[in-house]
């Protein structure tokens, strides 16, 4: 779906998708495939699937065996046939899921027919999508088959009996283009997506593949990678590096040509199993051509009977085309690529009803025979709440901030300046996520909403998190201010490199200065985020720059305005935006609301926040140094920072590195009263542990302070 929607030159400004984690995996897969995860995405209810009721969990199959494949069908294809309700002690009952602890008892349903799941879309449409829409974004849904019909009737006024033969195909993108008055645009005769689109009866929308024949053609790709050995690292070996964009398309004109070639592998004649996920029960397509080819139909009424005969099919082959046609369609193609771009353009894909598994991680749900420790601070904060799908774990239930910076990446392992150069996460430091997210749930943490930054490492860090604790549908609000500290021309170079050109102390300057920032970008530097689409066109929240709106108005021959952003940052720089958004923005909305908060983002965004949190002295911030993929929890009541106990037994000093002014993070934890916190407790380590190498008699004085409030024994 991302590789049709960049091959198609769409861009988006927005997602909406359900709270359903196979929608909101699908929107984390296309974003990350147009390299777009910055984009806000907003998860509503009002997007979930249809509820099912007491059908829910059921087997199709063995349900209409029982009670008869008349009754079950009418339950499932009627518009207004409701399925048994779902009784409210049921474990499937929605009101036990906390995702929906927003919701009115009314609001949630026991049961719902076609046209209460479709009913209940409107509102997206009528209160949240035309804002977006009237603002000039393009606007991305990501739900299901029923919610994107009902979705579609009321754009289109699609009646109750034509709306039963629509269908909604998994994972193809269909694009809606409105007028000024939001009213959906007809799509012309001669429009058309390199000859790919179509458009199906009762819908102004227009799919951006033909549904069916890449459908079948990959699954038969996926077949031949279970079988044929190293049959995925064979095609997808490449000889030069690629960008994101020409990745994409690469993989989508792959995809294409393997649809032509497996086309004859393909038994158009045989039964297709009806899994209700394109919404229309198996009524098939009622397709309508979108191109000025007026042969189309008799095109693929060929190819079809070539496809029964064994034979190969092209429709873009040049038996089909007119070179006078074909120059004509991709004027117009273009001319219709940039209107896209204006900002009234409406993208649908249905969600996959299979969740994604991620790298095969098994989620540990039980804390039996594990302690509750940490080092110098460990608490429990022990609930008598359980929460099922954690087992005997216990949930945190007081106010809580844990803060964690994103994963390695390849640039951390490298040693590379990376600063707001967007490195994706290495695969350890996706381990490194995994682990802290089952950690997390192993303590049995839960969040009500997590603030993270533009950047991709970070943004990654937090999904998969969330995914181990199951809390994706929960609100992730990203802004730029906790981006990482900008390192102007530093960036993407080599620490050594640097280091042994410009010398130790100039080195150690522009890395750890507080005050020193390093030398600034060029305006035209592909590093400059004024070159970047997401700082261009998204960031509203500082002043103009009338230097770079005079380089830009110069550059595009015409007026131009250009935000005033970071050619470089010293840290203080990168304090200066992350502490105020923590106060300003972080603590009135969430902290002060009794919210449980999660902050990911880059080390020195959380130095700022920790020097403010833990009132560290300026001439010592730089020493501090910040573990990637390590949960800190900052007890907002004693004000200090606890971690929390991996089982193992270790001293998270020495697995850990936390840099010479560890000693401002790990001070005795005390009540308001100066009393010792009753929920710090260090009774996992020997005495030795509280020794630190190398450390000065101040360390040592407030390691004997801390031994002193807690008897040192072993836990078990």
């Amino acid at each position: 779906a991302a590789r049709l929607l960049l091959a198609g030159g769409y861009e988006i400004d927005i997602v909406f998708t359900s709270r359903l984690k196979r929608a909101i995996r699908t929107t984390r897969i296309i974003l990350q495939e147009m390299n777009e995860v910055y984009l806000p995405v907003f998860k509503s209810w009002r997007l979930n699937e249809r509820m099912y009721g007491a059908l829910t969990g059921l087997s199709k199959a063995e349900t209409a065996e029982q009670l008869g494949h008349e009754l079950v069908q009418s339950w499932r294809g009627s518009l207004r046939s409701r399925p048994p309700p779902l009784q409210k002690s049921h474990p499937h009952w929605p009101g036990r899921d906390r995702r929906y602890y927003d919701l009115t008892l009314d609001q949630i349903p026991l049961t719902e027919s076609l046209e209460d799941c479709m009913d209940r879309t409107a509102p997206m449409w009528e209160q949240k999508i035309q804002h977006e829409l009237r603002m000039g974004r393009n606007v991305m849904v990501v739900a299901h088959a029923n919610t994107l019909r009902g979705l579609v009737k009321t754009i289109d006024g699609i009646g109750d009996d034509e709306i039963q033969e629509v269908a909604i195909p998994t994972g193809i993108p269909v694009i809606y283009k409105f007028d000024e008055n939001l009213v959906p645009i007809m799509p012309s005769l001669d429009e058309s997506f390199d000859e790919q689109g179509a458009r199906q009866a009762h819908m102004n929308g227009v799919f951006m593949e033909k549904p069916g024949l890449l459908k079948e053609a990959l699954k038969r790709e996926s077949d031949w990678m279970d079988q044929v050995p190293n049959y995925n690292g064979t095609l997808s070996r490449t000889k030069t590096p690629m960008t994101p964009l020409e990745r994409s398309l690469a993989k989508l004109k792959a995809e294409r040509e393997l649809g032509e070639w497996a086309g004859q592998f393909i038994d158009p004649l045989a039964e297709v199993e009806d899994d209700g996920n394109d919404g229309n029960m198996g009524k098939g397509f009622q397709m309508m051509a979108t191109t000025n080819h007026k042969e189309e139909d008799k095109v693929w009424e060929i190819g079809m009977q070539e496809l029964e005969q064994g034979n190969q099919f092209d429709p873009d082959g040049p038996v089909f085309q007119d070179d006078d046609e074909e120059g004509e369609s991709a004027t117009k193609m273009e001319k219709s690529s940039t209107s896209s771009a204006v900002g009234r353009d409406t993208t649908t894909t249905a969600a996959t009803d299979k969740d994604v598994q991620v790298n095969g991680a098994a989620t540990t749900t039980s804390t039996e025979g594990t302690t509750t420790s940490a080092f110098p601070c460990i608490t429990s904060l022990p609930s008598q709440i359980t929460i099922p799908s954690l087992q005997n774990s216990q949930q945190q239930r007081k106010d809580l901030l844990v803060i964690i910076r994103h994963g390695k990446t390849e640039h951390n392992k490298l040693g590379l300046f990376t600063g707001w150069e967007d490195a994706p996460l290495a695969q350890e430091g996706i381990d490194e996520a995994i682990e802290a997210g089952r950690l997390l749930k192993l303590h049995g943490f839960e969040f009500d909403v997590v603030y993270t930054s533009w950047l991709s490492r970070a943004i990654e860090t937090a999904f998969y998190v969330l995914d181990e604790l199951d809390l994706l549908w929960l609100p992730i609000i990203k802004s730029w201010r906790l981006n990482e500290r900008m390192y102007g021309e530093l960036t993407g170079l080599s620490k050594n490199m640097v280091k042994q050109r410009h010398g130790e102390k100039q080195f150690k300057a522009w890395r750890r200065g507080y005050k020193v920032r390093p030398p600034p970008v060029s305006s035209f530097s592909k590093n400059y985020p004024g070159n970047d689409k997401r700082y261009q066109k998204y960031m509203s929240d500082i002043r103009y720059s009338a230097r770079e709106s005079a380089i830009r108005s110069i550059e595009k021959g015409k007026l131009s305005f250009s935000r005033k952003l970071p050619k470089s940052e010293s840290l203080k720089d990168c304090m200066d935006r992350t502490i105020p958004y923590f106060s300003q923005q972080i603590v009135p909305e969430a902290i002060n609301e009794g919210k449980r908060v999660l902050i990911s983002s880059s080390e020195n965004a959380i130095r700022g926040l920790l020097m403010h949190l833990c009132e560290i002295p300026e001439e010592h911030i730089a020493e501090l140094e910040i573990p990637n993929g390590l949960p800190l929890i900052f007890d907002l009541k004693s004000k200090c920072i606890k971690l929390l106990d991996d089982g193992t037994g270790r001293n998270p000093l020495e697995v850990y590195n936390f840099g010479n002014a560890a000693n401002y993070l790990f001070r005795p934890c005390e009540n308001d009263d100066g009393s010792p916190d009753a929920e710090c407790d260090i009774t996992f380590m020997s005495d030795m542990a509280f020794s630190m190498k190398n450390s000065g008699g101040e360390d040592q004085k407030l390691l004997d302070a801390v031994r002193n409030k807690r008897p040192s024994t072993t836990k078990i």
